[in-house]
Protein backbone atom coordinates (compact mmCIF):
# COMPACT_ATOMS: atom_id res chain seq x y z
CA UNK A 1 0.00 0.00 0.00
CA UNK A 2 1.66 3.28 -1.12
CA UNK A 3 0.28 5.44 1.69
CA UNK A 4 2.04 3.27 4.30
CA UNK A 5 5.15 5.42 3.81
CA UNK A 6 3.19 8.38 5.16
CA UNK A 7 3.20 8.41 8.99
CA UNK A 8 -0.18 7.68 10.56
CA UNK A 9 -0.48 11.10 12.23
CA UNK A 10 0.13 12.84 8.90
CA UNK A 11 -2.42 10.56 7.22
CA UNK A 12 -4.89 11.58 9.93
CA UNK A 13 -4.16 15.28 9.30
CA UNK A 14 -4.76 14.78 5.56
CA UNK A 15 -8.01 12.93 6.19
CA UNK A 16 -9.25 15.64 8.56
CA UNK A 17 -8.25 18.68 6.48
CA UNK A 18 -7.74 17.84 2.82
CA UNK A 19 -10.65 16.94 0.55
CA UNK A 20 -9.05 17.23 -2.89
CA UNK A 21 -5.85 17.69 -4.82
CA UNK A 22 -6.95 21.26 -5.57
CA UNK A 23 -7.24 21.90 -1.83
CA UNK A 24 -3.74 20.66 -1.08
CA UNK A 25 -2.42 22.69 -4.01
CA UNK A 26 -4.17 25.82 -2.66
CA UNK A 27 -2.80 25.29 0.83
CA UNK A 28 0.73 24.72 -0.39
CA UNK A 29 0.55 27.66 -2.82
CA UNK A 30 -0.44 30.06 -0.06
CA UNK A 31 2.16 28.52 2.25
CA UNK A 32 4.86 29.04 -0.38
CA UNK A 33 3.83 32.69 -0.71
CA UNK A 34 2.99 33.29 2.96
CA UNK A 35 4.03 36.94 2.67
CA UNK A 36 1.23 37.61 0.15
CA UNK A 37 -2.53 37.88 0.32
CA UNK A 38 -4.54 36.03 -2.32
CA UNK A 39 -8.00 36.77 -3.63
CA UNK A 40 -10.27 34.14 -5.15
CA UNK A 41 -9.74 35.08 -8.84
CA UNK A 42 -5.94 35.12 -8.53
CA UNK A 43 -5.92 31.80 -6.67
CA UNK A 44 -8.36 30.19 -9.12
CA UNK A 45 -6.18 31.27 -12.04
CA UNK A 46 -3.06 29.78 -10.45
CA UNK A 47 -4.84 26.51 -9.65
CA UNK A 48 -6.69 26.26 -13.00
CA UNK A 49 -10.05 25.74 -11.30
CA UNK A 50 -13.27 27.73 -11.12
CA UNK A 51 -13.66 30.67 -8.78
CA UNK A 52 -16.62 28.95 -7.13
CA UNK A 53 -14.53 25.85 -6.34
CA UNK A 54 -11.65 28.05 -5.19
CA UNK A 55 -13.88 30.00 -2.82
CA UNK A 56 -15.14 26.78 -1.22
CA UNK A 57 -11.61 25.40 -0.88
CA UNK A 58 -10.24 28.58 0.67
CA UNK A 59 -13.19 28.86 3.04
CA UNK A 60 -12.75 25.24 4.17
CA UNK A 61 -9.07 25.88 4.87
CA UNK A 62 -10.02 29.00 6.86
CA UNK A 63 -12.65 27.07 8.79
CA UNK A 64 -9.98 24.48 9.63
CA UNK A 65 -7.61 27.18 10.94
CA UNK A 66 -4.99 26.77 8.22
CA UNK A 67 -5.62 30.10 6.46
CA UNK A 68 -6.97 33.44 7.56
CA UNK A 69 -9.41 35.55 5.59
CA UNK A 70 -9.82 39.30 5.79
CA UNK A 71 -12.05 41.23 3.36
CA UNK A 72 -11.90 38.51 0.69
CA UNK A 73 -8.12 38.14 0.90
CA UNK A 74 -6.58 34.88 2.08
CA UNK A 75 -3.20 34.25 3.70
CA UNK A 76 -1.43 31.22 5.03
CA UNK A 77 -1.74 31.40 8.81
CA UNK A 78 -2.14 28.27 10.88
CA UNK A 79 -3.88 28.84 14.18
CA UNK A 80 -1.63 26.37 15.96
CA UNK A 81 2.04 25.54 15.84
CA UNK A 82 1.10 21.86 15.60
CA UNK A 83 -0.95 22.45 12.43
CA UNK A 84 1.89 24.51 10.98
CA UNK A 85 4.26 21.61 11.57
CA UNK A 86 1.80 19.21 9.94
CA UNK A 87 1.51 21.47 6.89
CA UNK A 88 5.33 21.57 6.68
CA UNK A 89 5.41 17.76 6.82
CA UNK A 90 2.61 17.60 4.28
CA UNK A 91 4.53 19.82 1.87
CA UNK A 92 7.61 17.63 2.19
CA UNK A 93 5.64 14.39 1.79
CA UNK A 94 3.70 15.75 -1.17
CA UNK A 95 6.95 16.69 -2.90
CA UNK A 96 8.63 13.34 -2.20
CA UNK A 97 5.70 10.91 -2.18
CA UNK A 98 3.08 12.43 -4.46
CA UNK A 99 1.35 9.15 -5.24
CA UNK A 100 1.11 8.11 -1.60
CA UNK A 101 -0.36 11.46 -0.52
CA UNK A 102 -2.83 11.62 -3.39
CA UNK A 103 -3.88 8.03 -2.70
CA UNK A 104 -4.88 9.03 0.83
CA UNK A 105 -6.95 11.93 -0.53
CA UNK A 106 -8.63 9.81 -3.22
CA UNK A 107 -9.43 7.02 -0.75
CA UNK A 108 -11.26 9.44 1.53
CA UNK A 109 -15.04 9.13 1.39
CA UNK A 110 -16.40 12.03 -0.69
CA UNK A 111 -19.07 13.12 1.73
CA UNK A 112 -17.01 13.09 4.91
CA UNK A 113 -16.72 16.90 5.08
CA UNK A 114 -20.48 17.40 4.63
CA UNK A 115 -21.15 14.88 7.38
CA UNK A 116 -18.62 16.50 9.71
CA UNK A 117 -19.96 19.97 8.96
CA UNK A 118 -23.44 18.88 9.99
CA UNK A 119 -22.15 18.60 13.55
CA UNK A 120 -20.13 21.81 13.71
CA UNK A 121 -21.50 24.59 15.85
CA UNK A 122 -22.12 27.65 13.76
CA UNK A 123 -21.11 31.08 15.05
CA UNK A 124 -24.57 32.46 14.31
CA UNK A 125 -26.29 29.81 16.44
CA UNK A 126 -24.40 30.79 19.56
Amino acid sequence: MPDSIIPFELQDFIIRHIDSIAQIEALLLLRLHADQSWDVPKTAQRLYISEQETLQILQNLCDDGLLECNDGLYRYACKSKEDEQFVDRLAESYARNLVAVTSIIHAKPRRIREFANAFKLRKDRG
